[in-house]
């Protein structure tokens, strides 16, 4: 296991898994300028980093963010110019583009507290994992904002559902864990004892597969929101025409031969 020196949040890589938590449990995780700006980079850093085929965004000490620290950002922000507010935003949603674009499947264990910011970093995630205990909140309303914030009126419906979206940005209500899996944003539920040990293995059984076709997949699925059917089924063909190059695709047809397991090497 190989921790690795960052200041603002927690992070360790292990059999090519990388596990991150925000680090102020006592505060139930907040983020602050400095976590979402080493965040951003470090999420941007990774589409580089081939020793990482996977990541998981856990939850500390029973809670996974409770969103944009009151003190260290919500106070500033109401003293800043609107050049500078702007440069927050762009900041902000820049964490999420990063995320998205990291070339690496993300799972979010979900436990307690997710709201503000926090909820959006699970949004972000490809994968979801939550306790009954984990409550979801996008609160920006309740806070006087609007709740198109980072992506979420952009990003959420496409899970769960416009009108779904709908109520939770306008009212800020919490979603229940059960309410979450019934609507497709969680893809789990499991018991906060269990929550580390089946992120880690979902974690492992996607690091286990090709990592490069895992790059694709995670590119399509972001690059298709825009795209007509038509676009998407030329970009589909393409891409799968790149992966076909690929040794692993090579593996996987002679370990099917020979009825063996395909043993995935991501080159």
């Amino acid at each position: 296991m190989t921790q690795i020196d960052t200041k603002h949040f927690l992070c360790r890589i292990e059999d090519g898994i990388a596990t991150v938590s925000l680090d102020r449990p006592e505060r139930k995780n907040p983020l602050t300028f400095d976590s979402y700006g080493e965040l951003r980079d470090w999420f941007r850093d990774l589409h580089y980093d081939d020793t990482v085929k996977a990541v998981v965004f856990a939850s500390n000490g029973g809670n996974f963010s409770s969103g944009g620290d009151v003190h260290d950002i919500i106070g500033p922000l109401t003293k800043m110019s609107m050049k500078e507010l702007l440069a927050f935003t762009r900041m902000t949603g820049d964490l999420v583009k990063a995320i998205v674009n990291c070339g690496k499947p993300v799972i979010a264990a979900i436990d307690g507290i997710c709201v503000g910011a926090g909820a959006i970093i699970a949004m972000a995630s490809d994968l979801r994992i939550a306790t009954p205990e984990a409550k979801t909140a996008f609160l920006f309303t309740r806070v006087g904002l609007a709740g198109c914030d980072m992506g979420a009126c952009a990003i959420l419906p496409r899970i769960i559902g416009q009108g779904r979206a709908a109520e939770l940005l306008y009212t800020g209500r919490s979603m229940s864990a059960e309410e979450g899996a019934a609507w497709g944003f969680h893809n789990k539920l499991v018991a906060a004892s269990d929550l580390e040990a089946e992120a880690q293995a979902l974690a492992e059984r996607i690091a286990a597969g090709p990592n490069f076709g895992n790059m694709m997949t995670k590119t399509m699925l972001a690059q298709e929101w825009s795209m007509s059917i038509e676009q998407a089924i030329e970009a589909e063909a393409q891409a799968q025409a790149i992966c076909m190059q690929t040794a692993d695709f090579e593996r996987a047809y002679h370990a099917f031969v020979n009825k063996e397991k395909p043993v995935f090497e991501g080159d």
